[in-house]
């Protein structure tokens, strides 16, 4: 087994469709794909490519730490208590244990991420 993966940005296998849990979501009617590609540390480390339709929802973190690195699509995250930031392709970051905010999708998003996870 290599130590090298490469992330398929258009993977040719299906998705895992979803929907933000309810509690999560403030408008519109948004839903996920996931391409789950890699899983490492018993699991604690998970990398894939992520699309979400337009909507908005909560973000909240917990002990989770995920980069996103944007494909296509456009985005606004705005953390609580802080300021809103703009990310569309080419555009990356990073969302520490604790991000609580709002995930504003504005245009269809595509996202490599890479998620640790506590």
């Amino acid at each position: 087994m290599s130590l090298l993966v490469t992330i398929d940005t258009n993977p040719d296998f299906a998705p895992k469709h979803a929907l933000p849990a309810p509690e999560r979501l403030i408008s519109g009617n948004p839903s996920f794909k996931t391409w789950a590609q890699d899983a490492s540390k018993g699991e604690k480390v998970l990398t894939g490519v992520w699309e979400a339709t337009p909507g908005e929802t909560h973000s909240i973190k917990g002990t989770t730490f995920e980069f996103c690195h944007i494909l296509s699509g456009l985005i606004e995250i705005e953390e609580k208590g802080g300021e809103t930031r703009r990310y569309r392709a080419g555009d990356s970051f990073v969302m520490k244990p604790g991000f609580v905010g709002v995930w504003r999708t504005i245009e269809t998003v595509r996202k490599i991420y890479v998620c640790h996870y506590d």
